[in-house]
């Protein structure tokens, strides 16, 4: 009768391996995202008249609107640009960040064949 529980054939090396890997791809998961967070996304709306900058943690750093786009009589129109810009700059960042981790999912292949 079979032995249960245990791992006959060596499965504990296997084991202290995976658990290696899966520290490493851990370490450099939080080095990925630590210079994501550096890095800063630029849109632009309205042929350039509204232009935001956000940052890897979605935050929006920077609103320059050309003067020109400024109508007192038309503000739906400036309301309309700014949130377009802010949308194009978070979907740049969150697409940086989902390629980040679609290649860090990537590797987790190689983790004894698991498909996390």
């Amino acid at each position: 009768m079979a032995k249960r529980g245990g791992f006959p054939g060596g499965m504990p090396g296997n084991m202290n391996n995976l658990m290696k890997q899966a520290q490493r791809m851990q370490r450099q998961m939080e080095e990925s995202q630590k210079e994501m967070e550096t890095k800063e996304f630029t849109a632009k709306a309205g042929g350039g008249a509204v232009s935001v900058t956000v940052t890897g943690k979605k935050e929006v750093k920077e609103v320059i609107i050309d003067k020109e786009v400024v109508d007192p009589d038309d503000v739906e129109m400036l309301q309309d640009l700014i949130v377009a810009a802010v949308n194009e700059a978070l979907k740049q960042a969150e697409d940086a960040s989902s390629e980040l981790m679609g290649k860090m999912a990537g590797g987790l292949g190689g983790l004894g064949g698991f498909g996390f």
